[in-house]
């Protein structure tokens, strides 16, 4: 390298240890960066790249039952790339490519969730029935023969948005009043369930199929904070039902009289998730409204359903803008504007919530999502665990 880019590379490293938590995620980087990454040898971008990834963010980017026959070998939609062989685990990149090098991320994403899905070992985690409950999961949009499985807490609302819109409802995302995105009777996307057998599989045959995960265990908090504490959207059975539910079974003191006003604790709700037997219980009360922690192999099927991407929420800004374009509808409508960090993987967030935690409570919880951890790439949080 030289001493120019080394200077500059200096100069870059200061301003990016300058940045507060809420602007690592910013797109407003790539104008100062543009310029000196011109100059630079490959070994410099990968650095740059190690400087950029999210701290702590260790991503290896990579009813009834009802059967669709031939799902199996349904392949993906690539933008085009080469093959490559289906990488180990192991293999798996610690650093965050450049948004030209995207398809092969995209690609290293499904070889892995491959691997995963034929790892016996972990069956009961990773491989679920096409049941109704999957279906109901699937919105459609026939007009560019979209399917996208809903992965609650992931930033779905927004993707919902570019399905109104392409179903022609709306002539952009900005336009879209907020109570008409959650009005499934009103937002004109119809689900998977509601079409013919022969239609499903038509579809899941021929359609371009995504959907979008984020670390399992900040999703949970994100899942909490939103249901039991903040509750946005005014939804009240969360805080006066299945709360007084989960904490008369999992709390050990508690007042009938006042379990509602008690308010949920993050530790009653891990104890929940983690019981195997109890919750199915407690679930059944429920219906959907527990989907915002059910596991994303369980809502999405993803190793009976053959995606042709899977987004990681961590790294939307590139995710976003690589589904419109291999999906075929980057001309017709744009993606939400991200704010700053707001996909940032946050360490310090998860300990803070975990900090009070029994150790066999969260193995217990770690066990039930471990599928998801592995099928999408996501560390053990060994932090948490030892």
């Amino acid at each position: 390298m030289t001493t120019q880019n080394t200077h500059e590379k200096n100069r870059l490293n200061e301003y990016l240890e300058g940045l507060g938590e809420e602007d690592w995620g910013s797109w407003a980087l790539s104008s100062y960066c543009g310029s000196l990454l011109k100059a630079w040898t490959e070994e410099d971008r990968i650095i740059l790249n190690q400087l950029l990834l999210p701290k702590d963010y260790g991503e290896r980017v990579g009813g009834q039952s009802w059967t669709v026959p031939g799902t199996k070998g349904v392949k993906s939609n690539p933008v085009s790339s080469p093959v490559k062989p289906a990488p180990k685990p192991s293999d798996q990149p610690s650093v965050v490519p450049t948004a030209v090098d995207w398809q092969p991320v995209v690609e290293r994403r499904i070889e892995l969730l491959s691997s995963v899905c034929k790892n016996i070992s972990l069956g009961n985690l990773t491989h679920v029935a096409i049941s109704k409950f999957v279906l109901d999961r699937i919105f459609v949009c026939d007009k560019q023969k979209i399917l996208f499985c809903q992965t609650p807490k992931v930033g779905n609302t927004q993707w919902k948005k570019v399905l109104i819109v392409l179903n022609g409802a709306f002539p952009s995302v900005e336009e879209i009043p907020e109570n008409l995105v959650h009005d499934h009777e009103k937002n004109g996307l119809p689900r998977l369930s509601s079409l013919t057998p022969q239609e499903i599989t038509h579809r899941l045959s021929t359609y371009f199929k995504f959907f979008i995960v984020r670390d399992p265990f900040e999703r949970l908090i994100s899942a909490f904070k939103d249901k039991f504490v903040k509750n946005p959207r005014f939804e009240p059975w969360y805080k006066h039902d299945i709360a007084p539910a989960i904490i008369r079974k999992y709390r050990k003191f508690h007042r009938d009289s006042d379990l509602a006003a008690s308010g949920l604790h993050f530790e009653d709700f891990v104890r929940y998730l983690g019981d195997v037997e109890g919750r199915r219980r407690v679930d059944r009360q429920f219906g959907d409204h527990i989907i915002h922690w059910v596991t994303y192999a369980d809502l999405c099927a993803p190793c009976e359903i053959h995606y042709s991407v899977v987004g990681h929420h961590e790294t939307l800004e590139q995710d976003a803008p690589h589904i419109l374009k291999a999906a075929g509808i980057e001309h017709m409508v744009s993606y939400p504007a991200i704010p700053p960090g707001i996909t940032r993987y946050n360490r310090t967030k998860v300990e803070q919530y975990f900090s009070g935690i029994s150790k066999r409570d969260v193995r217990r919880l770690y066990a039930r999502y471990q599928g998801d951890f592995q099928l999408f790439g996501y560390p053990s949080p060994d932090f948490l665990l030892n």
